[in-house]
């Protein structure tokens, strides 16, 4: 099996290497390093990495980036960079990906707590979780070929917890090992149009 594997060198990108690459071949590509090189914000570099790595059994998403802001603050120059990474870099991923599938292939995606249990500074980032969450469960319903799609929303990581608490207060950060237990679940199983919360 052969595993497409974006954002591969981030916190949580490295633990579901990791766990991923215990059962199968695991291609990595990120902005700045990996096997393959990839901006996601750019449909041609997107469309050059899958021309690059080929057919695929899995790909999964760990990356994009979001804008954490005061909402009077937030500008639609400041929400852009959540549009076109976090919410249409995710979207451009599957939407440019599906032939780039072998058949009863996976997308699994990355949205977050945010959405459903709001911090301040986190609208932005909310927006873009939600919607690529309802994408997702939208998508799975007419993808061609057995191939699935879900997405993982993870709490704030153990590992970032130091950086993060301040905009986290009163949440119960989780080990990234065990978020990338739902990623396994999702390239792994059979499930399709889910939303794996690891809270």
């Amino acid at each position: 099996m052969k595993i497409l594997l974006i954002g591969a060198s981030g916190t949580l990108g490295s633990a579901v290497k990791e766990r991923l690459e215990k059962k199968a071949d695991v291609i990595t590509a990120g902005r700045h390093s990996g096997d393959v090189t990839v901006d996601i914000t750019s449909v041609d570099s997107i469309k050059k990495m899958y021309t690059q790595v080929g057919k695929v059994d899995a790909i999964v998403s760990a990356t994009g980036s979001a804008t954490f802001s005061p909402l009077t603050e937030l500008t639609p120059e400041k929400n852009a960079v959540t549009i076109s990474s976090k919410l249409g870099g995710q979207i451009n991923l599957v939407l440019l990906g599906i032939n780039s599938l072998n058949d009863n292939g996976s997308f699994t995606l990355t949205t977050g707590i945010m959405m459903e249990d709001p911090i301040v500074q986190g609208a932005s980032a909310a927006m873009a979780n939600g919607a690529v969450t309802a994408f997702a469960k939208s998508a799975a319903i007419e993808m061609p070929r057995g191939l699935r799609i879900n997405t993982v929303s993870p709490n704030v990581l153990e590992e970032s917890w130091g950086r993060l608490e301040p905009f986290f207060q009163g949440f119960n950060p989780v080990p990234a090992e065990r978020v990338s237990r739902a990623f396994e679940k999702s390239v792994f199983g059979a499930q399709t149009g889910e939303s794996y919360k690891v809270y």
